[in-house]
């Protein structure tokens, strides 16, 4: 867990760790001269695990640790930034170690507040910004259909347009087709009757001729 975890950052950071904030009372440069502090103590311990962790608390990036040296009933109180300690409290009382934990879980969760804000926040960004991209998508896509519709309507009105006129040219052809078979129809009831007239006078002629 955080001896696992921390022991490597830290052992890096040795007793130049990141400065608290103002929270926080000392620093490990400090309480540190000559490479010599609490911190590069309890680094020495976990990387030869003779510390146990006991109680552990993480908020945001910030985190307290309880741990426990059994052969000589020693209490190492530690708080860390991103797995980085830079505050570490050495006690030999369990009522003293477990106050001073519960300090450094307080204080972990005042200062993660702000990266918890931040966090929050970049998520919420994050959300409006894919909502502004869909919105934007949606309203590029509402442009093109109507685009499309406005080319259409032309379109249409066009042919619209197109079979008006046509339907206008037969309407004036099929008048005059009308017209003309009027016509011929005339003719023909003219020419019927005018047969009729013929065909009466000669079986009139006919009779006459037999008498």
């Amino acid at each position: 867990m955080l001896i696992a975890s921390l022991s490597i950052n830290a052992l890096a950071q040795s007793s130049t760790a990141s400065p608290a904030p103002a929270a926080v009372t000392a620093t490990p440069a400090t309480i540190a001269p000559n490479n010599v502090s609490t911190i590069s103590e309890l680094l020495q311990l976990m990387q030869s695990q003779s510390v146990s962790e006991m109680r552990a608390t993480y908020n945001g990036n910030y985190g307290a640790s309880l741990l426990f040296k059994p052969d000589s009933r020693t209490y190492y109180v530690a708080l860390f930034q991103q797995k980085n300690f830079w505050r570490v409290v050495k006690a030999t009382s369990d009522v003293q170690a477990k106050q001073v934990y519960k300090s450094f879980v307080s204080q972990t969760e005042k200062l993660a507040e702000v990266d918890i804000r931040r966090i929050k926040l970049e998520a919420e960004k994050a959300y409006t910004e894919q909502l502004i991209a869909a919105q934007e998508n949606r309203l590029n896509a509402l442009q093109n259909d109507l685009v499309v519709q406005q080319q259409q309507e032309q379109n249409v009105s066009l042919q619209q347009d197109h079979a008006r006129q046509q339907a206008q040219l037969l309407s004036n052809k099929q008048q005059a087709a009308r017209s003309e078979l009027r016509g011929l129809q005339n003719r023909i009831r003219t020419l019927e009757a005018q047969q009729t007239v013929l065909d009466n006078n000669h079986f009139g002629e006919g009779k006459t001729s037999k008498k």
